[in-house]
Formats: C-alpha cells, sequence, structure tokens
C-alpha cells in the first residue's frame, strides 16, 4: 500500500469557455479505501473524475494518481487502474463476451472472465452486441471491463444507475470485495444509501470545490443538530428543562403542547427529559429521536433547487 494517497488533488480547475466546471478543488483519497464523491447535476463531479482518469487535462492545479500525473505519466498509470465511465467506452458492435474477454486480455493477471460474467449476470447476454443490450446490461458490462484487469485503483462513474436491485446489490458486494482484496475505489453516485453502504470517505462537491467530506456518521453528526421531540400539556416551563439539560442544547415549544430539544441527543438526554418530565408530573407522549441523513446534510449544503 502507498503511504501517500491514492489520488491526491490540489487546486484543480477545468474551465469551458467562461464557466468554471471545476473551481479550486482540493481532495485525497486514501489507498484501499472507498470513496464517494456526491454532488448535484453541473457540480463538477465527472469531470473532475475525467481528469484523474487522463480523458481530461486541468486548466490549473495539480492531479495525481498512484503518485502519477495521469496526462504525463498515462502510459505507466493506465495498466494500473479500472475505469468505468458513465456511458460510451465499448465498441457498439461487439458482443459482450467479446469485449470483456479482449479487455481481459490486455492484462497480465485478469480475473476469470467466465466466473465475473456469472457474478454480474451477462451469461444470457454474452453474445448480444454492446448496442443492442439494456441500459443496465450496458453497465454491468462496463463494471466488469472497469475490473478484469485487477487494478490497484478503480474509477466508477454512477456504477449503479439503471440497475434492478439484484444488480445493485451484487455490484455492491463487487465493490465491497474490492475494498477487501487493497483495491481503491473512487465513485460517484445519486443514491444516498449507496454512498452511506459503501463509502469509507464522502466528499460533497458543489459549484466545482469540495464543501464537505469525511464519513457518513461525521457528516451527519456534523450537519444538522439531532432532534428529540415529545408531546405533552401546553404551557411547560422550558427555561427550567433547559437548565436541566447539557450545555450545547436547545429546547422550545414548536405549537402548544409540542416540543423540540435538539443538542447531542444520546441516551443520557433522553434520560434527562424523561426523568425532568416525572419529577414535573408530566406525561410525555410520542417521544421520538430523529437523526439527520445522509441526504438532509446533502440537502442543506447544496440547496433544494433543481439542476440543469
Amino acid at each position: 500500500m502507498l503511504s501517500e494517497p491514492a489520488v491526491r488533488i490540489r487546486g484543480l480547475v477545468k474551465r469551458y469557455g467562461p464557466k468554471a466546471a471545476v473551481d479550486g478543488l482540493d481532495l485525497d483519497v486514501a489507498p484501499g479505501s472507498v470513496t464517494a464523491v456526491l454532488g448535484p447535476n453541473g457540480a463538477g463531479k465527472t469531470t473532475t473524475i475525467e481528469t484523474c482518469e487522463g480523458y481530461r487535462r486541468a486548466d490549473a492545479g495539480t492531479v495525481r494518481v498512484l503518485g502519477l500525473d495521469p496526462v504525463a505519466d498515462a502510459a505507466r498509470l493506465r495498466p494500473r487502474i479500472g475505469v468505468m465511465l458513465q456511458s460510451g467506452g465499448v465498441y457498439s458492435g461487439a458482443r459482450a463476451d467479446e469485449m470483456l474477454r479482449h479487455m481481459a486480455s490486455l492484462h497480465a493477471r485478469p480475473l476469470d472472465v467466465d466466473a465475473l460474467i456469472e457474478r454480474l449476470g451477462l451469461g444470457s447476454c454474452g453474445r448480444t452486441t454492446y448496442r443492442r443490450l439494456s441500459g443496465g446490461q450496458q453497465q454491468r458490462l462496463a463494471l466488469a471491463m472497469a475490473v478484469v484487469g485487477r487494478p490497484e485503483l478503480v474509477f466508477l462513474d454512477e456504477p449503479t444507475a439503471g440497475l434492478d436491485p439484484q444488480a445493485r446489490r451484487a455490484t455492491w458486494e463487487l465493490v465491497r470485495e474490492l475494498r477487501a482484496d487493497g483495491v481503491t475505489t473512487v465513485l460517484t453516485t445519486h443514491f444516498m444509501d449507496e454512498a452511506e453502504e459503501l463509502a469509507d470517505h464522502i466528499a460533497i462537491i458543489d459549484a466545482g470545490r469540495v464543501v464537505a467530506q469525511g464519513s457518513a456518521e461525521e457528516l451527519c453528526r456534523g450537519g444538522a443538530e439531532n432532534t428529540l421531540r415529545f408531546t405533552g400539556r401546553p404551557g411547560l416551563d422550558v427555561g427550567s428543562l433547559l437548565k436541566a439539560l447539557p450545555d450545547g442544547s436547545a429546547a422550545a415549544e414548536l405549537t402548544p403542547g409540542e416540543y423540540r430539544i435538539t443538542g447531542d441527543v444520546d441516551p443520557q438526554l433522553l434520560a434527562t427529559v424523561t426523568s425532568w418530565c416525572a419529577q414535573h408530573g408530566v406525561l410525555p407522549h410520542g417521544i421520538s429521536v430523529e437523526r439527520h441523513t445522509l441526504e438532509d446534510v446533502f440537502l442543506e449544503l447544496t440547496g433544494k433547487e433543481l439542476r440543469g
């Protein structure tokens, strides 16, 4: 394993005319980890990944993949990485098994092609040309082509888009196995549950910059406060309740008889609230703990408006 990041991006800028698709982006990817890159449409995710793959040249900043420049050192880097593009990358008239076996033949120690075909449910369409495959079958073939060469690092751009639940789960298991084998994975996705399930590290990109990063737990804890709600008789002494709570907590009566407490909601805080209620002759109803999800944090950081 490398002592330095598997991917290191510093001050990356990529422009298309006057528009900066990526605008000073910094990101490190730890060796052997799964890193998910999230962002709304047009945030710069795919441009960033394609620059790491060597398909685009940076206008400013530095990108190093396995310690190499993706453009200047392309010949040395390509045998060591796997790439799954968002679309394309396959001859439209080639048969699925033909294309996968060709890709395997380019590598010194490829995976067992027949086992991979079986694993990803491609056996029934092996003799079908790429252009006649369904969208989901094309996705699975592209994934197989990305991993068949046993890469040290694999880039997966929307790997489960258009897949049915069974194929999606099979893809997840394959990503987990790659990590167990020490392979570094960088994936983009619009599925928050996918990022939570698979990623050791999540980077949220908006307007060409990383606006937040960390594990799913860290991001959810670092977003809006966790919340405890309960109902009771209207007009409780919220000030008295607040004095009983740990520092950093807040309490409010939202509507008559509906109370909300925010802060570090843990078993001790819940016990404090119920104890305070008992001391004041209050029978709380409908106590619930609401923890912010990754989707909540994503929307808070990137906004709720639709993107083109």
